[in-house]
């Protein structure tokens, strides 16, 4: 049933039967024409170290060395001046800096990327970045917030010791609430804090009184995302439960459920699939805009109507750029029609989106392509169209992650999974067996 599921969604997306990124990076040339048609961009980076290895996380990321981070800096610094030629005064809307674990680099080559990044671009936006609540001490803050950082998150999880003891995290409760209330009190525009749901032996009333405690410590915004395993992580290679299945969808759904209850009570309101932003408040996001560049290993960039990835570990990423070659592992043309299904997902993840904005990209009105869908999901209550705009319910919100979640993790799982092991595949294809 899940291979059907996937081949049927896979198929109306795309129009395909797979999905085939080759080894092969765009030309300057190719790069040039696709930044003619973009107004604005939006940037990504990916700093891949970290101090432990988390064994649930699937992200890109290494033990951080010394040594390897300061040539890691040098080459972002040259990928970064590749592109500002080939972007000009674009303006960049949205910067984005994950992991990994970004502030690993504090004080070790993140402030001179930053600085980069600013003399190289038209930056017309807030940063936003990840950390780490070991990192959070008084000085750090004030340093990150000396580089332009506005948007900060905290990659909190839990607050209860034996779930930190199950994720491996390194610091107690009563640590990291002190580190989370140091970042509320440090001045950012929007404090973010990240905490996961269905861990092992996870109680409803748990989950709540974590909505309710972090709510207490003042955040502006809480990303409440369930624990999903990837077969390459330690965890999913344990292979003792699975992300799918009916009695975990349920109690998925009712810890999400508790949690909202918790958030809206609180004058908090949904601003993507698991986020809750106090009213009022800028959120933070991540790169989620129409077009981007990705900088650094593993950085992905989505222009017109191409998508590539950089090569995964640091040392093959900076290696490339060393010897003035393209550190572009993987690459595939999208046809228009996975670039519309491209938008679509991207702005129904962010929970709502204007009909004018789709017939700004496309040329056309939405109802062209995706009418009988609209209206299918607003007769299941997955969503409301008043005819400009349109808002994902609760419902929704829930099912549309529910459906990513089995349709995407076995995709995500093998172009990352081999770009891991592999530091330049031939050619990786996404399909369903």
């Amino acid at each position: 049933m899940e291979q059907f599921i996937r081949r049927r969604v896979l198929k109306f997306l795309t129009g395909q039967q797979s999905v085939v990124l080759s080894r092969r990076a765009p030309s300057r040339e190719q790069l040039r024409a696709q930044f003619e048609h973009l107004p604005s961009l939006g940037l990504y980076l990916h700093i891949p170290f970290c101090e432990q290895i988390c064994p649930y996380c699937p992200y890109n990321r290494e033990i951080y060395r010394d040594d390897v981070a300061a040539r890691y800096a040098a080459a972002v610094g040259t990928e970064i001046d590749f592109y500002a030629g080939l972007v000009g005064t674009r303006p960049i809307t949205s910067f984005y800096i994950g992991g990994g674990t970004p502030t690993t680099m504090l004080r070790r080559g993140l402030e001179e990327m930053i600085g980069r990044v600013r003399r190289a671009f038209n930056l017309q936006c807030d940063i936003h970045m990840e950390s780490h609540p070991n990192h959070l001490s008084a000085d750090n803050l004030r340093a990150i917030r000396s580089i332009g950082v506005e948007h900060i998150s905290i990659g909190v999880e839990a607050l209860a010791a034996h779930h930190l003891k199950t994720l491996c995290r390194p610091y107690t409760v009563e640590g990291v609430k002190a580190a989370v209330r140091r970042a509320v009190s440090a001045g950012f525009t929007c404090v973010n804090v990240d905490m996961m749901f269905a861990l092992p032996g996870q109680t409803q009333q748990e989950v709540a009184d974590t909505g309710r405690q972090l709510v207490a410590l003042g955040v502006d915004q809480i990303a409440a995302y369930p624990l999903f395993l990837f077969p390459y992580t330690a965890m999913g290679k344990l292979g003792r439960t699975t992300n799918h299945g009916a009695l975990r969808s349920v109690r998925r759904r009712r810890m999400l459920r508790a949690l909202e209850s918790v958030f809206y009570g609180a004058g908090y309101e949904r601003t993507s699939t698991w986020a809750f932003t106090k009213r009022g408040v800028p959120r933070y996001c991540s790169v989620t805009v129409p077009a981007y560049i990705g900088l650094g290993a593993s950085g992905g960039s989505y222009l017109r109507d191409v998508f590539y990835v950089n090569t995964f570990k640091a040392a093959d990423y900076t290696r490339a750029l060393e010897e003035q070659r393209s550190p572009v592992a993987l690459c595939v043309e999208m046809s228009e029609r996975m670039q519309r299904a491209a938008w679509l997902y991207w702005r129904v993840y962010e929970t709502r989106f204007s009909k004018a904005d789709y017939r700004r990209r496309f040329g056309e009105p939405i109802e062209r392509e995706y009418g009988r869908l609209l209206r299918l999901l607003d007769l299941a209550g997955l969503l409301e169209d008043d005819g400009e705009h349109v808002v994902l319910s609760d419902r929704g919100a829930f099912w549309l992650h529910a459906l990513e979640d089995l349709v995407s993790i076995d995709y995500i799982s093998k172009l990352w999974g081999t770009s891991k092991e592999t530091a330049w595949p031939e050619e990786v294809v996404l399909e369903t067996s």
